[in-house]
């Protein structure tokens, strides 16, 4: 028979493993958590308010500045939109991933953090701009833009089946996202959203909420906007994309897009049309015709920057509302830099600082100390490997990167990257920038045009703008020795073989 002591005693002991269970789900690790990823085209920093902006107001980016941390020296492996994408999948640089130009095709089975991301447990989706090649690979849900495609009414891919829709591509792109945040995933399972944007990508087809925003101001023009690169190499004076002479009548609006509802078209018509009268009037010539071309545009441009913050706080103000916010992981991220008129130019591609620095911001409630900021070398190499630290996944050995997640947690490790190597491979090709690789320190950056055979050095402390190099001087015998070395480190280090196009004088 059992005693009344034995009896108390088994029930005492079972109360005593029920605290403690209790106990141990108060202080467990919390749920993994969500991310979104949200990545814009072409969004140079010095289009963010956040990064001291001269020209622009950017709240939703900012805010999530102010409640996170922002990284300074953020700096891409290859400043071109496809290459840029092809790294963040794969973690790995052109050469390895295999997609070094635009035009190239993704090879989709190939590791990804994604398919990752899935083995983990992870819900994966990616919506808007993909420009891969081929379809994406490793995610749950996708519908994706055809290619580059338009600023309206754009027709997009959904899980292989193409679809139509009417309206600005900006707005269109966060009602999908918001969809599938809302209804379209498994709420048992964590998730990572890839939610991507076409703007501010050229031609810079504002939408119809912002057609008419800075009529009335004057953008400030950059100082070096009517540079003449003589302190340069060559490359510099064979490029072709100034806004005095690159510009094209659809960059610059003087012709309506051709796919626009007659609701549309309408708009856009009372919006340009008095514009472009009275610039035919006035018939500029010189200087004063390279300001009217920068000024129209700069504003263009800034237009589609404003629908992008505006959607994304459409995207904040949701995780917000549905609880979300909490546990999920937000960063704003770029595929590269842009010039917006430094050095008389727009696009990107170069190592110069303004193609080569992207913005990266990042929100994550309780481990991000809010308003901090990064001044550390980082780079679109490290996003996969930060993504899958963030899952609690398994860090490939291959991928050629590092996890941000202690940088995140304010603690630079002592071994972290004080160099960082960089190599463009688009020549021939648009805007005729030669290809080149080097190396950037905290101070100085080494160039070197392979097919030119010429080199460029440059101080950024004593010149930030890049406008004369230094290579060859004798004061700096010393700095460049160090950095070729490195640079040839660099190299063995990444497995970068010789590119296959010989070096010549064209």
């Amino acid at each position: 028979m059992v005693s009344r002591y034995s009896i108390l005693c088994s029930i005492c002991f079972s109360w005593v493993l029920a605290q403690g269970a209790v106990g141990l789900a108060e202080t467990k690790a919390p749920a993994r958590p969500n991310i979104v990823f949200v990545f814009t085209d072409d969004h140079g920093p010095q289009a963010i308010s956040a990064y001291g902006s001269n020209r622009n107001q950017t709240p939703n980016i900012d805010r999530l500045a102010k409640e996170g941390m922002l990284f300074q020296n953020c700096l891409v492996t290859n400043s071109i939109c496809g290459p840029s994408r092809a790294v963040i999948q794969t973690g790995k640089h052109s050469h390895i991933n295999g997609f070094l130009r635009n035009g190239n095709r993704f090879d989709g089975s190939q590791q990804t953090f994604p398919k990752l991301l899935q083995k983990a447990g992870y819900q994966t989706a990616v919506i808007g701009k993909w420009h891969l090649g081929t379809l994406p690979v490793g995610y749950d849900h996708y519908e994706v833009l055809i290619g580059q495609g338009p600023y309206y009414n754009p027709p997009m891919i959904r899980d292989g089946e193409k679809t139509k829709h009417t309206g600005y591509t900006t707005d269109i792109i966060t009602d999908l996202a918001l969809q599938w945040l809302a209804t379209g995933r498994d709420t048992e399972k964590p998730f990572m959203l890839m939610y991507q944007h076409k703007a501010p990508h050229r031609n810079w087809q504002p939408g119809p909420k912002h057609l008419n925003k800075y009529d009335d101001v004057t953008i400030p023009e950059p100082a070096t906007l009517f540079d003449d690169w003589k302190g340069r190499g060559s490359a510099s004076q064979t490029q072709s994309m100034t806004i005095a002479r690159h510009l094209s009548p659809n960059d610059l609006k003087l012709n309506k897009p051709r796919n626009l509802t007659p609701e549309q078209a309408e708009a856009w018509n009372k919006a340009y049309g008095p514009k472009n009268e009275a610039f035919r009037k006035a018939n500029l010539q010189g200087k004063e015709l390279v300001q009217w071309k920068y000024q129209r545009y700069v504003k263009d441009y800034l237009r589609c920057v404003d629908s992008v913050d505006d959607n994304l706080g459409r995207v904040l103000d949701y995780l917000d509302r549905s609880g979300l916010a909490e546990n999920t992981v937000v960063i704003y991220s770029s595929d590269q830099g842009w010039y917006l008129g430094e050095h008389g130019w727009y696009d990107k591609r170069w190592m110069y600082e303004e193609s080569l620095r992207m913005p990266l911001i990042v929100r994550w409630p309780g481990v991000v100390k809010a308003g901090s900021r990064n001044t550390d070398l980082t780079s679109n190499l490290d996003f996969a490997q930060t993504f899958l630290a963030m899952a609690g996944a398994e860090l490939p050995s291959d991928m050629q990167g590092r996890s941000l997640v202690p940088l995140l947690k304010g603690q630079t490790p002592n071994d972290w990257r004080r160099s960082f190597y960089y190599h463009y491979y688009e020549f021939p090709g648009p805007h005729s920038v030669q290809r080149h690789y080097g190396v950037r320190t905290d101070r100085h950056k080494l160039i070197y045009f392979y097919q030119l055979e010429e080199w460029e050095l440059y101080d950024l402390e004593k010149d930030p703008d890049e406008l004369t190099s230094v290579y060859g001087d004798p004061a700096y015998a010393a700095v460049t020795a160090d950095l070729e070395s490195e640079l040839k480190r660099l190299r063995e280090h990444f497995r970068v073989p010789e590119d296959p196009i010989k070096p010549s004088r064209r």
